[in-house]
């Protein structure tokens, strides 16, 4: 519908991934530069992460437009659970083997047999695989074996792996993926947009169908469309698509926040909105404690900075006098000070305070000095002195 109001071609904000679309990002551009750098190594793992939405699927469909089918073999799999025994037939299927009734042993022969197939055309097999984080830990290990496949002293297969972040967590927190991570030649994670890159984001797919310059944004509508969608370029698109609808039925071709602020509050109501805001969550007090600096062993982490001195807070009982709350013995009076003697008092207890807080700081700067030096016992001679 709005496509015919603004005289487009086509849809330019289609949640399908499309290569056609494009768009060079500073943080895409260097996801490209990485995937090229690994290319041309012709070797090891690759590893692009990204938030959903962020354009790994439209990244890679972008790289599959560069690659030269007469050098290189691609094998492109998305991946859920699959499991490591399915992995090898996956890419025995893209070697053009016949896996069927094999064992692993002789599919694994296979697999090399398809490998050195493809490498005596001329060719090297690059294996992409997109949503690994859906991979068990037993599957990302059968890769690392495939990748030990040689020739000459040349790596037979070169794989790229993108997926969520959660994939990079899982690369780093496994002791089993350990040697992958040692293959690993290039990592880069997608960013969201910045609010700059917003406008040219969208002229550059308006351009692509027919955009003649309506419909337009104002730098407000701009603002408002990168703080719903967060940079994310499927959240903005989900957006923008909405804002042409709206665009289209209330006859609208200059968009202000205004109106972006009105398609957002039907998205919220439908339940599409990503800001939730967490119920705010107290502090529980700490309690002041004398650090114990001779205690053995030490602790082994950098112990928490020390806490600000404690606010001094007055209350009024009675109209000429002041006092400094506390417990009162039952039955006393309440202490009515003047104001000289208590601006004293206070001045007292501040110069307390300071001189314990001065104390803290060197306790902890010397804790901190022995868990990151030799281990050696700390000098705890300054201390004792300034006690």
């Amino acid at each position: 519908m709005y496509d015919n109001h603004y005289g487009l071609t086509g849809r330019p904000f289609q949640l399908t991934p499309d290569p056609a679309f494009w768009f060079d990002t500073a943080t895409h551009r260097k996801a490209m530069a990485y995937l090229g750098y690994g290319l041309s190594q012709g070797e090891g793992f690759i590893v692009i992460t990204g938030d959903p939405g962020t354009g790994k699927t439209t990244l890679l469909g972008h790289l599959m437009q560069t690659i030269d089918a007469d050098r290189l073999n691609v094998i492109r799999m998305v991946t859920t659970q699959v499991e490591a025994d399915d992995l090898l037939r996956l890419v025995a299927a893209g070697l053009d083997v016949d896996h069927h009734g094999l064992t692993k042993a002789q599919l694994l022969s296979e697999i090399e047999r398809g490998l050195h197939n493809v490498a005596r055309s001329g060719r090297r097999t690059l294996l992409v695989i997109d949503e690994a984080q859906s991979l068990p830990v037993g599957s990302i290990e059968e890769l690392r074996m495939l990748s030990n496949f040689q020739a000459g002293g040349y790596a037979l297969l070169q794989i790229f792996l993108l997926g969520q972040p959660e994939f990079r967590q899982r690369l780093h927190g496994s002791d089993r993926l350990e040697q992958l991570r040692q293959r690993v030649i290039a990592m880069h994670h997608l960013d969201p947009m910045g609010v700059e890159e917003v406008g040219p984001y969208l002229e550059h797919r308006l351009g692509v169908v027919g955009w003649t310059g309506s419909p337009s944004f104002g730098m407000d509508a701009v603002e408002a469309l990168h703080r719903w969608s967060g940079g994310i370029p499927r959240r903005l698109n989900q957006l923008a698509s909405r804002v042409l609808l709206f665009g289209a039925i209330e006859g609208i071709d200059s968009f202000g926040a205004r109106d972006i602020e009105q398609v957002i509050d039907d998205l919220d109501g439908d339940g599409l909105g990503t800001t939730q805001i967490a119920p705010r969550v107290e502090a529980a007090p700490v309690a002041e404690a004398t650090p114990v600096v001779d205690a053995d062993p030490l602790p082994m982490t950098p112990p928490p900075p020390p806490m600000p001195p404690r606010p001094i807070h007055l209350s009024v009982v009675e109209p000429d006098g002041w006092s400094i709350p506390g417990e009162v013995p039952s039955g006393a009076a309440p202490v009515r000070e003047d104001t000289a003697a208590l601006t004293a008092r206070i001045a007292a207890l501040e110069e307390r305070l300071e001189e314990q807080d001065a104390a803290l700081r060197r306790v902890l700067t010397l804790l901190v000095d022995w868990v990151e030096g030799d281990q050696r016992r700390p000098d705890l001679a300054s201390m004792r002195a300034a006690g």
